[in-house]
């Protein structure tokens, strides 16, 4: 990356932290905060415009749930805050980050038009998902068994409580079993920038999540 794009990127998003009056712009690794495990990756924020892009305010009522599956420093809470959900629930590994996101929540600058928020300090796999959940959220949080078993709670409340769930991925790397499940339908993609790493790093999908 040329100093100019780097320079452009970084002082955008701290244009977006200062407008929203929130601090969420800083890559953590659990190393460093001591959860480093198998099948867990580090934090970094989604794209500030992404979320917008890949859910358009329109498909969005006030009887939608929508659910961050390692949700850090809450960023992306802030922006679905925006939207008209019925509640907003961010599950963070960490409580140092989820403190952060609950900071981030009071302290942002911006119209908020969700109902309730709710931040969790949890291991997701203690995590029992709400049978009302009907956008779930991942941006690349965890791979592998961690994945897959989240996955698989989800499709077994949808069957619980048949209703329409939308699944959103960042860098969707286990979306391979996402679609050997049979569950999932892909809906749309959108390439947020250019990643070293190629495909599907730097790109965002949704998917519908199908009735048994």
């Amino acid at each position: 990356m040329s100093a100019y794009k780097w320079l452009r990127r970084n002082v955008g998003q701290l244009l977006y932290e200062r407008r929203y009056g929130v601090r969420t712009a800083e890559r953590v690794d659990l190393a460093d905060i001591g959860l480093d495990g198998e099948d867990r990756v580090y934090y970094a924020a989604l794209n500030w415009r992404a979320l917008r892009r890949v859910l358009p305010k329109s498909e969005v009522s006030e009887r939608d749930v929508f659910v961050d599956f390692g949700s850090g420093m809450g960023r992306v809470i802030v922006q679905a805050s925006q939207y008209p959900f019925r509640k907003v629930i961010g599950v963070e590994l960490s409580a140092e980050l989820t403190d952060i996101a609950r900071d981030n929540v009071r302290n942002m600058r911006v119209r908020r038009r969700c109902g309730e928020i709710e931040l969790i300090a949890s291991d997701v796999l203690d995590y029992d998902i709400p049978d009302d959940v009907t956008v779930a959220f991942f941006n690349n949080p965890f791979r592998g068994k961690i994945f897959s078993e989240v996955v698989d709670r989800l499709v077994a409340s949808v069957d619980r409580a048949p209703r329409p769930v939308r699944m959103i991925y960042g860098n969707p790397l286990e979306e391979p079993y996402l679609m050997s499940t049979g569950r999932f339908r892909h809906l749309r993609t959108i390439d947020l920038k250019p990643d070293p790493l190629g495909p599907p790093f730097g790109t965002i999908r949704t998917y519908d999540l199908l009735p048994k």
